[in-house]
Order: C-alpha cells, then sequence, then structure tokens
C-alpha cells in the first residue's frame, strides 16, 4: 500500500489528509486553525476502511478540541498527536512520501518537484510573488522535513497546470522590460483543481481528455475558471495573484487599473489601503455585506436588492468568461461546476448556462437541482455540450502526484 501524507500549509492553519493512494481513499485527517493565537481549534477525523462492510463505512468518527499553539512546529506535533490517540495509527500506515501543496511555482515550476534545500529557497524566492501564500507553505514543508526526514517530499504547485499557457494568454500588455524584470505575468492558480476535474470529468465521459475541449469552473469563495484543450490549460481568469477573473467572496475580481488610481488620488488610500480593498473588502461582501453566496441567495429570495445585485453581478461575470472561453476553444464538449458553490448551488449553476443555449448548452432543471456527491450530469440527452458537477479532490490530486514522483525514484 502506497500512502502519502498531504499538507496545505497556510499563514495561520495546517491542513492534513492521509491518503491510500492505491484504493483512493482519505484514511484520516483534520485541520488546525488559529496557529499563534490564544485558542487554535483543532478537528481530526478518521474514515473507516472502504474496504469494510457496508454498516461500518457509514461511520465517520469526529474529534474536536482546542488548544494554544504557537507556531507550525507545533501544530505538526499536534497533528501527531492526533493520529496517535484516535488513529489511523501512522505505525501501521507510514507515509512514503509527502506531499506539500505550494501556491506559487512561478515560471520555475512546471511539474511536482523534489523537495531539497535550493527548492527550499526558490520556493522562499517567489514569496514575492505571494507573500500571504509561499511563507505559510514553506513553513509546513520545513516543520515537516523535521518530523519525516527519511521520506522524500514533494511540492504540487497550484500555478503548475497553468505552465502550458500560450505566450499571447500570459503575457500582460505592459512594458516587456519592466514586466520581465518584475515577473509581471499570468500565472493562474487552482490548478490542481482545475487539472483533477478536467481529468475527472472526461474518465466520467469514458473519453480520452486529449480529445476534449472543456471549462472548468472551480466556484468557492476564491474563483476561477480555465479552458482545458486536450488536457492542457490554454487560458485561465487568475492572473500575476488570485486577485483576477472572477467576482469571489471577498476578492472583486476584475476591475479597470485607473479606478485604483482614481480611489488613490481622491480617497487618499495607500497601496496596503487598495490591497485590503481588493482582497478582504470587495467581491460579494463588498457588494451586498455577506462574502457567503448561501446568504447571498437567501438575501435574494427575500427580496434585498443589495444580494440581488450580487448574485446579478456574480453572473455576468461567470457568462463574459463562459463566452470568452468558447470562442479560445472554438466550442466546447464538456463544461464542469466544483468546489463549494458550483457543487452546491443550483441557481448558479442554471443562471451561467442560462445565454448559452446558441453554443449547444440545455440544462436539464431536474438534474440540476438533485444532490448528489458524485459526478453528476446536469445537461439533457440533447445537449450537444455535456455539463457536469463535479467534486473537486485537491488532496487527492496532490498524493496522485506525489506518489508517482516518489516511486519514480526508487
Amino acid at each position: 500500500m502506497s500512502t502519502v501524507l498531504v499538507i496545505n500549509s497556510g499563514s495561520s492553519s495546517l491542513k492534513y489528509s492521509l491518503i491510500d493512494v492505491d484504493r483512493e481513499q482519505e484514511l484520516g485527517g483534520g485541520l488546525i486553525e488559529r496557529i499563534g493565537q490564544a485558542t487554535s481549534p483543532v478537528s481530526h477525523t478518521v474514515r473507516p476502511d472502504s474496504s469494510a462492510d457496508a454498516v461500518a463505512t457509514m461511520l465517520v468518527a469526529e474529534y474536536e478540541s482546542e488548544r494554544e499553539i504557537a507556531d507550525h512546529d507545533e501544530a505538526f506535533a499536534v497533528m501527531l498527536e492526533q493520529f496517535a490517540a484516535h488513529g489511523p495509527a501512522l505505525e501501521e500506515h507510514p507515509p512514503s512520501a509527502i506531499g506539500h501543496r505550494v501556491v506559487h511555482g512561478g515560471s520555475r515550476f512546471v511539474s511536482p518537484t523534489i523537495i531539497d534545500a535550493e527548492v527550499e529557497q526558490q520556493i522562499d524566492e517567489l514569496s514575492v510573488l505571494a507573500p500571504l501564500h509561499n511563507p505559510a507553505n514553506l513553513a509546513g514543508i520545513r516543520s515537516a522535513r523535521a518530523v519525516f526526514a527519511e521520506v522524500p517530499h514533494v511540492a504540487v504547485f497550484d500555478t503548475a497546470f497553468h505552465q502550458s499557457l500560450a505566450p499571447a494568454a500570459y503575457t500582460y500588455a505592459i512594458d516587456a522590460d519592466l514586466a520581465r524584470e518584475q515577473q509581471v505575468r499570468r500565472y493562474g492558480f487552482h490548478g490542481t483543481s482545475h487539472q483533477f476535474v478536467s481529468a475527472a470529468a472526461a474518465a466520467f465521459l469514458e473519453r480520452d481528455p486529449g480529445e476534449l475541449r472543456q471549462i472548468v469552473f472551480h466556484l468557492g469563495n476564491g474563483a476561477s475558471v480555465t479552458a482545458v484543450d486536450g488536457g492542457r490549460s490554454v487560458e485561465t481568469s487568475m492572473g500575476l495573484t488570485p486577485l483576477e477573473g472572477l467576482v469571489m467572496g471577498t476578492r472583486s475580481g476584475d476591475i479597470d487599473a485607473a479606478a485604483l488610481l482614481h480611489i488613490a488620488r481622491r480617497a487618499g488610500y495607500s497601496i496596503d489601503d487598495l490591497d485590503d480593498l481588493l482582497n478582504k473588502r470587495s467581491g460579494l461582501l463588498g457588494l451586498a455585506g455577506r462574502s457567503d453566496m448561501r446568504d447571498i441567495l437567501a438575501g435574494r429570495d427575500a427580496g434585498e436588492d443589495a444580494a440581488a445585485l450580487a448574485f446579478d453581478v456574480y453572473i455576468h461575470r461567470l457568462r463574459a468568461y463562459a463566452g470568452a472561453y468558447l470562442a479560445q476553444l472554438g466550442g466546447v464538449d464538456v463544461i464542469s461546476f466544483t468546489a463549494g458553490v458550483g457543487e452546491n448551488a443550483a441557481v448558479v449553476r442554471a443562471e451561467a448556462m442560462a445565454t448559452l443555449g446558441f453554443a449547444g448548452v440545455e440544462i436539464d432543471q431536474e438534474r440540476n437541482a438533485a444532490r448528489g456527491r458524485g459526478i453528476r450530469r446536469i445537461s439533457t440527452d440533447a445537449s450537444r455540450v455535456t455539463v457536469l458537477v463535479v467534486p473537486t479532490n485537491e488532496e487527492l490530486q496532490i498524493a496522485r502526484q506525489t506518489a508517482e514522483l516518489a516511486v519514480s525514484l526508487r
């Protein structure tokens, strides 16, 4: 059995998942939050063996506690305590490799990469492009390498899947020398999710990914859309940072850069003020005072004008990108929705697709309204374009890539 421990280390959190890659089953995992604060919530989940009987597979053990956790090193110790106290025992399921989510790989990293001192240094250097993410990812890497020194550690980059973008797709029309000097270009994010979903959609349809033109909407608190042609990313909505593109929970997405100059001049905003505005006080939150789509939909149903406008702006942006990517691909075979909003908000899916009848998209309203756990088709049988809901699993994708690279080293 090949077992991989997947680590997603945030600035104040540590998410972990122990995965049996051979059976593609999560054995257990957890989340440690508010690292460095007075009280850190700890949640740990143990999942039953899928080979057990049907009754046992329905039972998931969940454990919650709180304590003070100073830093990521201490968070790692707490993670090990959770496995020891509640299972699954790492002695019985020793990780053959550790997979790390790293947000920004710049132009240097185009595939999963074995982590050594030089790679650590390069991830650190790329922190200039992702100051909120890469330092936190690196903290988790260093803590993990200290604990699991004898197994390979693999970095899987959010940006790697989008390294197939053509220069015409990733180049911004600014001074070329300045852009090159400051590494300013489109990198794209959520790549692990887009790669997983596009491959899962092809497998569900029993089609070769190389034959398909796909559009994948990853709609969560952060949101992005990617055009995938023949299994390769050819266009994506996020850019130099995860700010560009769709309307998100607290992020603005696309905005005229001159609007920021206007705000700076007229309202006296500093660079940091603008950063805070665009990343933390915009999107659905800025429009309607709430960042969760469930709250927006409830407000819209209650007749709140601000919630209705926020929803309309959100949908307008989805339709705009769908149309643009249809043009870039020259048509589409599959459209998939994933992540929290994409998987659960039927009205978002229906409204986003409502104007695409000209392109052969026809949504089955009953299928779309029905809830399910796995991949499901929400288009009609007559629809020329297949529209799917595909639950994403970034941890499994990281585990797969980590195991594949680790095995190649043996």
